[in-house]
């Protein structure tokens, strides 16, 4: 893994104060079919400035790249990602957040993400608790994190389940719970990497498993009682 660390976040953008802070962004969407790229746009959703912050709150003062791929509605493309991968990849991201899941697994994709983890970028996806699985989270090597409400500020689980990895401090209410644990798995992870950048994507599961706070699926009906 390279020794400086960058972390991309590809997602919905981010708001202007946290845009002067960025090394670099970029917008990605289709017409007619055919990707562009050009300048971003100001986060209209406002998810992708919450898993910003979110991520910082954990990794501290590391430079980040933004990738845009969402607009007017939280929808994207196989293609958008793909594309915002390559790029991070190319501006030498080291780490990448996807809060995001698409249903269907796609070739472009699937190939985007593995040309990536083949360069030392390691990847980061968000995962639901509960149903199918998602894309790029079910794919080979990315490390799939959705949100834990046992978790506090700092805190992550290993979960080891058929449906995530690890799991995340969700916080705040009304935000999709696994696109915040993941962004702030990441964000830790972030923070790992600059104290260690040596360490290679199973060194950082390994290390993630050790310090977890909790060890396996919620059990809500235990919690609830």
């Amino acid at each position: 893994m390279a020794h400086d660390v960058q972390v991309g976040v590809i997602d919905s953008g981010c708001s202007p104060a946290q845009a002067l802070g960025l090394c670099a962004a970029r917008r990605f969407w289709l017409e007619d079919g055919v990707l562009r790229d050009g300048e971003p746009q100001p986060d209209r959703l406002g998810h992708g400035s919450a898993v910003l912050a979110r991520l910082q709150a954990q990794a501290g003062q590391v430079p980040l790249l933004v990738a845009q791929v969402f607009a007017e509605q939280a929808s994207t493309s196989a293609l958008q990602v793909a594309g915002a991968l390559l790029w991070l990849a190319e501006q030498g991201a080291t780490l990448i957040n996807l809060s995001l899941g698409l249903q269907q697994d796609r070739p472009v994709l699937r190939q985007a993400c593995a040309e990536v983890q083949a360069a030392g970028v390691l990847l980061c996806a968000s995962s639901p608790a509960q149903g199918s699985a998602v894309y790029p989270a079910a794919y080979p090597g990315v490390i799939r994190i959705t949100g834990d409400a046992r978790c506090a500020p700092g805190q992550w689980s290993w979960l080891n389940s058929a449906q995530a990895d690890f799991g995340g401090y969700v916080g705040e209410r009304g935000m999709a719970g696994a696109s915040l644990g993941c962004a702030a798995v990441t964000g830790r992870i972030a923070a790992l990497l600059q104290q260690q950048p040596d360490l290679e994507r199973d060194q950082v599961v390994a290390w993630l498993q050790a310090h977890a706070a909790f060890v396996g699926p919620e059990r809500r009906g235990a919690r609830d009682a």
